[in-house]
């Protein structure tokens, strides 16, 4: 890549360093960023140093937030005895846009991974256990992933959660919306059967 300018270069390298972005889009994004105009560039650097000065963890549910309280947990309108359970922001985001979801979050920061040398003790558990006897929770849903590591999460909470007096349920999973059964893999399956119900 020598053939381009030392500062073009180095803009591709910084660039290819975003998840999902390769080199050949890198270069595309470096030489569009070139073309643009110098007011484009500049609010395009100053909000990346926005988001990395002014975003924290609510200290409610550490969701992504610009000041003490994410806009969820500040809206009066939210059910506060309903809580669910995601492993990242990335998640509580995905069910917000579903509009099925009414109540509150609490944001694990990730999932039970002893490969990875993440416990129990490196996720926010504690501080769940501790809005369950402060705010007077009625129903935890778990909302992890159905990958082994969040299906081990959320069975370990379940167990967990069990010497409070809340109810703990599971989100159900199994063959999506227009999905066709011979496409769909066994434990899918397997787990749509288990959950099915009366229509």
């Amino acid at each position: 890549m020598n053939y381009y300018p030392k500062s073009i270069t180095s803009l591709i390298k910084n660039i290819s360093k975003l998840p999902g972005i390769g080199e050949k889009t890198a270069e595309r994004l470096a030489l569009h960023m070139l073309r643009a105009p110098r007011q484009e560039a500049q609010q395009l650097a100053e909000s990346i140093l926005d988001v990395k000065d002014k975003i924290r963890f609510c200290s409610r549910c550490f969701g992504l937030s610009d000041g003490d309280l994410c806009r969820i947990c500040s809206d009066p309108g939210r059910n506060p005895r309903l809580v669910c359970v995601v492993e990242q922001p990335a998640d509580m985001v995905a069910l917000e846009k579903s509009g099925a979801f009414a109540g509150m979050y609490h944001i694990l920061q990730g999932v039970l991974s002893p490969m990875d040398g993440v416990g129990p003790d490196q996720l926010r558990i504690r501080e769940l256990e501790k809005r369950i006897q402060d705010e007077a929770i009625q129903e935890i849903v778990l909302a992890t992933g159905t990958h082994v590591e969040g299906e081990s999460t959320a069975s370990y909470l379940g167990e967990r959660l069990q010497r409070f007096s809340v109810k703990v349920t599971r989100i159900a999973s199994g063959v999506p919306i227009g999905g066709d059964l011979k496409f769909v893999d066994q434990v899918t399956l397997k787990r749509a059967m288990e959950t099915r119900h009366a229509l």
